[in-house]
């Protein structure tokens, strides 16, 4: 058995590096429809025991009520930024439970309850710090742990390393867990064609039904494909120049 906790940052905020892409009501729409997805997942989960969302997003306690999860204003908190509100949050969690924890993000419309599983059994066998990296093995999308090996939080630049070398200086376990589904978040336009290309996987998912032989989506992938040319031929100018 184990909980979980999320933080989401305020869906008018999210995702502005698909600017590019998206308009704001879409960009919103995309980051609801992901943080329902992984909601979902947990929910459904049978070892999951609790979800926790940490956000001060006006719609995160209708939300979280949806998926039977509690949800923790970052006023309550009595701090600012990712990693501290995650390092109080998870101190609160933990003062009143044994079980494991996961900590993950909200952008992982392909994660499955397979790769819950297999970070829950990787943290078990190993019994210390699982960091579950993203695509580039540089950022962090989950970490799994319990009371007596809790990461210092480090989210934001390289992220994966930092929480590895953490966790090493502290003389716990620790090991890098890479599943395609936990790798998939969604930040950049790479990312989000990554996510279109493998929505067949979870045809039933929100993003799916977002994105999935939809309108926008048929434009999403139009706009990827431009910017994939555009991409091809700013490489070849520049082999041009150096040839």
């Amino acid at each position: 058995m184990a909980r979980a906790l999320l933080p989401l940052k305020d869906l008018v905020q999210a995702k502005t590096r698909l600017s590019g892409l998206l308009r704001p009501s879409e960009r919103r729409a995309l980051a609801q429809a992901m943080a329902e997805d992984v909601l979902e997942v947990l929910a459904t989960h049978s070892e999951i025991t609790g979800v926790t969302l940490v956000s001060d997003d006006p719609g995160a306690e209708m939300l979280a009520t949806k998926y039977g999860a509690e949800c923790w204003s970052e006023n309550s908190l009595d701090c600012r930024g990712l990693n501290p509100l995650m390092q109080r949050a998870t101190a609160r969690l933990l003062a009143t439970s044994e079980e494991p924890l996961l900590v993950l993000h909200c952008d992982l419309p392909l994660l499955t309850v397979a790769d819950i599983s297999a970070a829950l059994a990787s943290q078990h066998d190993l019994d210390g710090l699982v960091v579950a990296c993203d695509q580039q093995g540089r950022g962090t999308n989950l970490l799994a742990f319990t009371a007596h090996c809790v990461p210092q939080f480090c989210f934001g630049i390289n992220s994966c390393s930092e929480h590895e070398r953490s966790a090493r200086r502290a003389g716990f376990p620790v090991e890098i867990l890479q599943r395609s589904g936990i790798a998939c978040d969604v930040d950049e336009p790479a990312d989000l064609e990554c996510v279109m290309d493998n929505l067949h996987l979870r045809p039933h998912s929100n993003t799916a039904a977002l994105l999935y032989n939809t309108e926008l989506g048929a434009r999403i992938t139009l706009a990827l494909a431009t910017l994939s040319d555009s991409d091809k031929a700013v490489d070849a100018g520049n082999r041009g120049l150096h040839s």
